[in-house]
């Protein structure tokens, strides 16, 4: 563990909240710094954070920043440069030539950039090879990243973990899932309405739910809806398929909300949901862990390091419906073990994933980087 207090730059989109957590995390660590981007902050920078916004935009942007990064690096001076994202920001700082430089990959920026074309997959491959090191929030998608590492920096401490964690007080005071004599169930995600979230198959496997739940013969059987919050293309298909399912009237788009919203809105549902086709980590099934509640996951990505399978939450397969369906009804069916599930999820949420030791981990990163660039 390091107590030594850093000038850090992070050259990435401040547009992005989780942009904004790492700054604000590290700056309450006691350490100096420095965000240059040329997007806007989505959420305040804390006081003590230096925000350089340089006016360029898109793609081109990326290059012809590149001279005013250098002239800002020169005046700052930093310990090290943590540049986010595979593509844009890690593409200015392998051309500005500032060492130490760590690259922090995201997601989209290798499961999906590198396939566009021989050129996009080159660039990804180029920046990775630049940079001192390389840090991703899962080992799934630190796999998925060693395709694109040269063999001659392929090893196995070449790329090294740095999951995003939660702030665990924002989550303390939402109310325990509702007892044995509920009425209503709500099964809710956050995800973005895009292809690889699946929300197409959460609509799927929660009418398959509806329709089994109409046949089951107890009165003590609740009433279920489906709360689904976040934006994105797929937004107007979405809700024709959910009306044409026949679900319509079950189902509730909340639209996008705020990450500060992110509690109040998990406080409202019982059981958490994500059945995404890709993904990198999983920071919202941790969220609803933080929460109290019991997760569904698919076991793409990133999402099964998150959960403990039959303990915290139940895994199923990537696009089987059917499966989602079974995890779904035996949550809802069983409401004690919808809070044991809920109470060890937080508890692992606290053991592993709390944001204090996730700042510690980076602060590690940072320490090994600088180390190793002057070995």
């Amino acid at each position: 563990m390091t107590s030594r207090k850093f000038k850090l730059v992070l050259l990435a989109g401040a547009s992005s909240v989780h942009t904004v957590r790492w700054a604000n995390g590290l700056s309450n660590a006691g350490h100096e710094v420095h965000v240059i981007s040329q997007h806007a902050p989505c959420d305040p920078l804390d006081d003590g954070i230096i925000l350089h916004k340089l006016p360029f935009r898109g793609t081109l942007g990326y290059f012809t920043m590149v001279p005013a990064v250098k002239r800002l690096l020169k005046h700052i001076q930093p310990d090290i440069v943590n540049a986010h994202y595979a593509s844009g920001y890690a593409t200015t700082a392998a051309m500005v030539g500032f060492r130490p430089w760590l690259l922090s990959v995201w997601g989209s920026d290798i499961y999906d950039f590198p396939t566009k074309s021989i050129l996009h997959k080159w660039l990804v491959q180029a920046n990775l090879h630049n940079a001192d090191k390389i840090a991703s929030t899962s080992y799934a998608m630190a796999t998925e990243t060693y395709k694109y590492v040269k063999k001659n920096k392929c090893n196995s401490d070449s790329v090294a973990i740095t999951p995003f964690g939660v702030d665990i007080e924002d989550y303390e005071s939402i109310p325990e899932l509702k007892d044995e004599y509920a009425d209503e169930i709500t099964i809710g995600t956050i995800k973005g309405l895009d292809s690889k979230y699946g929300i197409d198959i959460l609509l799927r496997a929660f009418s398959g739910l509806v329709k089994r739940l109409k046949i089951v013969n107890d009165c003590f059987v609740p009433t279920v809806k489906l709360r689904i919050v976040g934006d994105g293309p797929q937004s107007s298909e979405l809700k024709q398929m959910a009306n044409k399912l026949g679900i319509g009237q079950s189902v509730e788009f909340v639209g996008r909300v705020s990450h500060s919203e992110v509690p109040s809105q998990l406080a409202l549902i019982d059981i958490f949901i994500a059945l995404s086709r890709r993904e990198s980590f999983g920071v919202s099934v941790l969220e609803a862990g933080a929460a109290g509640r019991p997760v569904i996951v698919s076991d793409s990505g990133g999402l099964p390091e998150v959960v403990e399978n039959d303990h915290t939450g139940i895994i199923v397969g990537t696009e089987d419906t059917e499966a989602a369906t079974n995890a779904m009804e035996r949550l809802v069916l069983n409401p004690s073990l919808r809070k044991k599930m809920g109470v060890q999820g937080r508890a692992h949420v606290h053991k592993h994933y709390a944001w204090l030791q996730s700042i510690k981990d980076m602060e590690e990163v940072y320490q090994n980087t600088i180390d190793s660039a002057k070995a």
